[in-house]
């Protein structure tokens, strides 16, 4: 079988520009603000020690050597923790909303 050779003059499909006439400026900023991110990582980084934390203090303070016990803590510590993830982000959402209602209104 034979190949097509690409001759210099022709430009390949990567090579050409779609937006041909426009200037204006490229939007460089993030598509998820900076807060979200950080809120994100609290919650990993609490996702994670949280239970751990939990199970180790609670299983020779607590519990004296129950791992049964210590174990079900630390679930139930994750559960916690998913859950106010979920509040936080529910909040965030409608506090979204009502800023983009209250726009709508001013601009009215």
């Amino acid at each position: 079988m034979t190949s097509r050779r690409i001759i210099s003059d022709e430009k390949t499909y990567l090579d050409k520009d779609d937006r041909k006439g426009t200037s204006e400026p490229s939007n460089i900023s993030p598509a998820v603000p900076s807060l979200v991110i950080m809120k994100l990582l609290g919650f990993t980084f609490a996702m994670f020690t949280m239970p751990i934390g939990t199970y180790f203090l609670t299983l020779n303070l607590l519990y004296g050597g129950n791992s049964t016990f210590a174990g079900a803590t630390a679930a139930i510590m994750a559960n916690v923790v998913l859950i106010a993830y979920v509040l936080v982000a529910m909040k965030e959402d409608q506090s979204d909303r009502l800023a983009a209602e209250e726009k709508e209104k001013k601009a009215l």
